[in-house]
């Protein structure tokens, strides 16, 4: 179970955490928030072995799994295998978070939206039987000549019939804020409301500059912040310049529960488990301020 004492021991080590405890008064909210890794740059060259042995000792205790990686965790995977991967979690303290894909819906040509739809269909059939929880998806563009609302409204709808699909395996469909255009929060909020019916299609927050753009990240978080995935992303707070303090404080004010999840472009130098467990530190402090400054 999830609890104050887990978030401090994840964070600080079990010593440091609990002279924390009787010194410090920390906000209920946001004690559930975890780190987690998405294995975009730094572990795409991991097979499950690995990834579990270099997330478990870095304290990183959730993975999403992106696709076409070397861990090759594909539709293909025959029920045998799924299990032995699904077992290998089940077994280990790393949590499979679900699996990280490419899949897009804003074409005008219908057949590639079905493509993709089905494509999605079976990732989240996978994501099931491994453990997973959720699929991501994402927006990736607003075609020329086609209204952009138009092409909005046509992902939610496409997002929805993902959701209506998904609910019966347990699963969150995961809308990653990306693209141009389609990475402005004003657009992600029309798409979501266009699958408002859905609710287990959520929102994973992607750390993007345009996060600052027109009214500012308060604002354009405020336009989300209820449907939040399970699964945030962030670029890597040594790397980015992001302003992840103000990130962690709207985390932790909307009480988020759920996989902070790091997905940094640039290889780590040096060893990439220290540097894993580096990025995990300096985060979960962040979080842990804005647990204060909210007590």
């Amino acid at each position: 179970m999830n609890t104050r004492r887990h978030f401090l021991s994840t964070v600080l080590g079990a010593s440091a955490a609990s002279a924390l405890a009787q010194d410090a008064k920390l906000s209920y909210k946001g004690e559930n928030i975890q780190f987690g890794l998405v294995t975009y740059q730094w572990g795409k060259d991991w097979d499950i072995p690995t990834i579990i042995q270099n997330c478990a000792a870095a304290k990183v205790f959730g993975v999403e799994l992106r696709v076409e990686h070397k861990h090759n965790v594909t539709p293909e995977l025959t029920p045998q295998q799924r299990a032995e991967v699904r077992a290998r979690f089940d077994d280990a303290p790393v949590k499979v978070l679900g699996m990280g894909t490419n899949f897009e819906f804003h074409s005008p040509d219908a057949a590639v939206v079905k493509q993709n739809i089905e494509g999605a269909k079976a990732f989240i059939k996978l994501s099931h039987d491994i453990g997973g929880t959720g699929v991501k998806v994402k927006p990736n563009a607003l075609p020329k000549d086609v209204p952009a609302e138009k092409t909005l409204v046509q992902i939610g709808k496409a997002l929805g019939e993902l959701g209506a699909y998904a609910i019966g395996f347990g699963q969150e469909i995961r809308l990653e804020v990306h693209g141009k255009d389609t990475s402005l929060l004003p657009n992600v909020k029309i798409i979501m409301d266009a699958c408002a019916d859905a609710d287990n299609v959520r929102v994973c927050w992607n750390s993007n500059d345009t996060d600052l753009e027109g009214a500012g990240i308060e604002a354009n978080f405020a336009l989300v912040k209820d449907r939040l995935a399970g699964v945030t992303h962030i670029r890597g707070v040594g790397q980015a310049k992001y302003p992840f303090d103000k990130l962690a404080r709207l985390l932790v004010e909307a009480d988020y529960e759920g996989h902070v999840c790091l997905e940094a472009a640039k290889l780590p130098e040096g060893d990439p488990v220290a540097a894993l467990a580096k990025e995990r530190e300096l985060f979960m402090n962040l979080v842990l301020e804005a647990r204060k400054a909210d007590a």
